[in-house]
This record gives structure tokens, sequence and C-alpha cells, in this order.
């Protein structure tokens, strides 16, 4: 297959995704290309993998910069060059969009024709795409994709409901994980680094958007601390860090949070840490659990979104009510403290983690893009596994 994938290269999620599935999908012999403003967080140079950067115009008429338009034009350069079957956009807005433009003129102008596909990836539905300023586009944009999937059952629920695409099914198919690369391993060096050296290491990872709740983070562990000598690791960056800084001032734990910074090498961080702390509460799935339960570490967030897809309560963590900073914090505490309980959630972890290896979840989507292309073939969709052969 010859694809074009569509992403925000930034520290998050859905780009992480996306660069880590052009990946995997290079690596099976399928020509792959990725488009964004720069090269994504986790892109790596490898055979049958190509980037394309979008050049953002500066022309001084326009007080803020045509993105989408630049990227439609980007993509119907890629079709035209490189033959470009599928364009699989990650993050609706304005990916999708951008894509639905790029077709409309392919067909009209040179006769040609490509395949829409797109992943949601929460935000993008549950936040932006419900934005008055956005709806009715996000709306339209995801109605003329050809393929539509989303990483929870949850997300698909929350767009048909949404924005009533009841009439264009929404398949699910979750994120993955690298297995061999998030595994459980000696975190003593990390801890030596952090000073963190018989003290709990708590941890949460993120974009620090405020659909993060990272002042949720901070709140509950100022709790734990009550009863617990520990350290928080703060790994990312984003518009809310500095109000987290300042809240730990205020609740005097500042002395005990570190501050990261984007990590490239984020598994080293997760092998050293006791807890997770994700407390968003429109989680799509929960990527960055994944990768710590991966690790064998326990995950303590809010039971909401697409979470509880991914951490099991009870067995891979505690998800506690919506809202409940002080109760994360006293749960993660009271867990930390019952040794016995809390080794059975690691490798309970671990375990879990493993339902979502990358082979058979990447193999999904390469299934559902190949039977995409050919959907439109003589003699109607064909079985995947003829549909690969080709």
């Amino acid at each position: 297959m010859r694809l074009a994938v569509v992403c925000y290269p930034t520290y998050g999620g859905s780009g992480v995704v996306a660069t880590e599935l052009a990946q995997q999908l290079a690596s099976r012999g399928n020509e792959v290309h990725v488009i964004s403003y720069e090269p994504p967080f986790r892109f790596s140079e490898q055979p049958n993998l190509f980037f394309h950067r979008v050049e953002v115009s500066d022309y001084p008429l326009f007080r803020y910069q045509p993105y989408s338009l630049n990227l439609a034009n980007k993509l119907i350069e890629l079709v035209e060059e490189y033959g470009v079957e599928v364009v699989h956009s990650h993050y609706a807005i304005p990916h999708a969009q951008a894509a639905w433009m790029a077709r409309e003129v392919l067909r009209e102008e040179r006769k040609l024709d490509v395949k829409l596909a797109c992943t949601l990836h929460g935000t993008d539905i549950t936040l932006v795409g419900k934005e008055r300023s956005f709806f009715e586009l996000t709306r339209f944009a995801i109605q003329r994709q050809d393929l539509l999937t989303a990483p929870s059952a949850w997300l698909a629920e929350e767009t048909q409901r949404e924005f009533h695409t009841t009439d264009h099914n929404i398949e699910v198919i979750p994120n993955f994980v690298d297995l061999e690369r998030f595994r459980p391993g000696d975190g003593s060096e990390i801890r030596r680094q952090l000073g963190a050296e018989g003290c709990d290491l708590i941890t949460h990872v993120s974009n620090f958007r405020p659909v993060k709740r990272v002042e949720d983070v901070i709140r509950g562990f100022a709790v734990l601390r009550r009863s617990r000598k520990a350290v928080l690791a703060l790994v990312g960056d984003g518009p809310d860090l500095a109000k987290a800084e300042k809240l730990a001032q205020i609740l005097k734990v500042r002395d005990d949070v570190r501050i990261l910074g984007k990590l490239d090498r984020l598994e080293s961080i997760l092998q050293a840490t006791d807890l997770f702390f994700l407390p968003s509460v429109a989680e799509s799935f929960g990527l960055s659990a994944l990768e710590a339960q991966a690790c064998g570490v326990p995950v303590i967030g809010y039971h909401a979104g697409g979470l509880p897809e991914v951490v099991i309560d009870g067995e891979t963590g505690i998800l506690c009510p919506e809202g409940g900073d002080v109760c994360m914090g006293s749960l993660g505490a009271d867990l930390l403290q019952d040794t016995e309980r809390w080794q059975g959630m690691r490798t309970a972890s671990r375990r879990n983690a493993e339902r979502f290896a990358a082979g058979p979840i990447v193999e999904a989507y390469e299934k559902a893009l190949c039977r995409l292309i050919h959907s439109g073939s003589s003699g109607g969709p064909q079985p995947a596994e003829d549909c690969l052969q080709r």
C-alpha cells in the first residue's frame, strides 16, 4: 500500500500513535509518507518511511496562517507524485477536512481518486470538535471519510452521540505499545538522579493542557505526601505546567516535584516509577497509562472516558470518581502501604499491557486500510488476506 499519514508532531498521544503506526506499517513493506509541519516526536528514518514538511505561508495579508490550505495542497502534490492510495488523518481538525479538500481537487481537476481514513483521538471530538466555531466543519469532515476508527468504544459512542454519525460505522482499534521498549526494568539509577532513593516515585506524563487536569495531580500528590515520603516526576510540557508548579509551591510540596520536560526515552522514568497519576476526565484511551502498565506500574486515575478500557480497576490500578483528586492521593498512599497488593498490581499491569501488543493491532489497521483501497475494485470488497497479498 502507499499511504499518507497526517498528524500533529507534538508531545501527545495522537502524534505518537500516528508516528509509531506509520513506522510499523513501513516495516511491513508499505510505502508510508508522514506529513506535518515538523518531524513528529518519536519519528525516526527507516526504509519505506518518508517525512514531508508542510510549509506554512507567511503572506502579510493573513493575520492567521491558513495551515489547512497548505496541508491540502501538500496532499494533492503527494498523491500526484507518489501515487498515494489512502490519506490517513490522525485528529479530525484540520487534518480530515484538509484531506477532503485535497480529494475534491484531485477528482475534479486531475481525475484521480484517493481513499480517506481518519483515526479520532479524543479532544478532536470531545473538546475542539464540540466548539461552536468548529462543530459543523468537524461533523462534515468526519462524515466524508471512507473509514473512521477510534481507540476506544467510549470515544466511538461519544462521536456517534455528539455528531449523529450512527449511519457511519466507527471501527474500534485500540492503541498499542512496544512491549520490548516498555517493560519492567532496574530504575535505581534514575531514582538516584531524581533524589528519590528511599522514597516513592510518582509520575505524570502529558502535554499539560487543561484537559489533563495536572492541578489534580499536584493536589493528589500533596495528600499522598502527608503519609508517605515521595517524589513527583512531571514529564512533558504545555500551558498548564506553570500552574502546576505554582500550586505545588502553595501546597508546600514544590521541593518534592521534579520537572523533567520532554523525554525521548520515557521508559527509563517509568521503570523507576511506583505509581502513575492520570486524572483527566475525557481520556479517549490513555496511551501513557498503557506504557506505564507495560513497565509494571499501577495507574491511579478517574473512572471516566476510555481509561476503564485500559486500566482494570482494582487489578492494574485504581479508578476514582471524577474530581476525586484527594481520593486519588489517599488511595495511592494506601496502595503503596500494602506492599503485597502493590506488587500484585505491578504483575497484573504488565500482563494487562500484553493485550495491546503492537503486532495484532497494527495488522488490524493494515487490513482495514487494505480493504478500503480495494473496496471499489470489481467484485466488491475482498477478504483482508487476499487484499494484503496483492
